[in-house]
């Protein structure tokens, strides 16, 4: 790496050696030692290593109480981590480390779409004519222009959640942190939303931790696919996918090899699925 990691940590104790299928030669945007989380007994992530390259769009699968969240919001500086290390490269001192998508409504009910989207950097007290220029690139990038001076409960889901992903990528964060952001949407606007999100990240490479419960979503977005076990959440495995981009899903689902990793995914997923259901189940009973 050209410059140190900043380092967050609650436990010195040595941290692991990577894996053999993490990268080993791209510039690293974070790097996870034996992060562990407990609440009281339960444990919710127990001995998580893993690195993540500056510009990879990295996702997470796993089944409902794996820890997914848990790990995001940990990464965000919004929860704790229990033992272990988080190491993050801020490279730009003048840039915000992270921002947040959040599965639902994130944005501010009493600002219009321009303000929402501005919100970060009239926060940082970034000149006015460059808000402008930015904002205003985001919103065009989003299909959100005529819209900019609208208030969210004019908005549909859909609309709501483009702001959330303009106000995101405005605030030119090193990492772009985002939890399950379209799962409540309906099949056609997460499509829409998806490709709207590879067409911006193409743009500038962010590094992205995306969380989704959907294989499909996982393997159309993402570099590199990590699935985690049924509580306590592990690493199960690191999958990469090896699709070329630009990737258009149209021309994806007709090729052997997208619906091969499909598949090989779903088929390690399910036993997770399956013990979460029996841990449910178990504790209902």
């Amino acid at each position: 790496m050209n410059r140190p990691l900043a380092k967050s940590e609650a436990n010195k104790s040595e941290a692991n050696k990577p894996e053999a299928s993490e990268p080993q030669h791209a510039r690293l945007a974070i790097r996870i030692r034996d992060l562990n989380r407990r609440f009281g007994e339960l444990i919710a992530v127990d001995g998580v290593s893993v690195e993540i390259a500056h510009g990879e769009f990295f996702v997470i699968v796993g089944p409902s109480g794996c820890g997914k969240t848990t790990l995001l919001r940990i990464l965000a500086g919004l929860d704790s981590m229990t033992s272990g290390t988080i190491e993050i490269e801020t490279p730009n001192s003048q840039r915000p480390v992270n921002s947040m998508i959040f599965q639902g409504d994130s944005i501010f009910p009493w600002m219009t779409v321009w303000d929402n989207a501005a919100y970060g950097l009239k926060m940082r007290r970034v000149p006015a004519a460059t808000i402008k220029d930015v904002v205003g690139h985001y919103l065009a990038r989003t299909g959100l222009t005529r819209f900019a001076q609208y208030y969210p409960h004019q908005l549909s889901g859909g609309m709501r959640q483009r702001v959330s992903i303009a106000r995101a990528f405005a605030n030119d964060p090193e990492i772009l942190l985002m939890d399950e952001p379209f799962s409540a949407l309906d099949a056609q606007n997460r499509l829409l939303l998806q490709e709207e999100l590879l067409r911006i990240w193409e743009e500038h490479k962010k590094t992205v931790v995306f969380i989704t419960h959907s294989v499909d979503e996982a393997v159309f977005l993402g570099d590199r696919i990590m699935i985690m076990t049924a509580q306590p959440g592990k690493v199960k495995s690191l999958v990469p996918v090896p699709l070329a981009r630009p990737r258009n899903i149209l021309e994806l689902q007709k090729t052997p090899q997208y619906g091969e990793l499909i598949a090989g995914i779903w088929s390690s997923l399910r036993e997770e699925v399956r013990r979460a259901r029996a841990q449910e189940e178990g504790m209902t009973s």
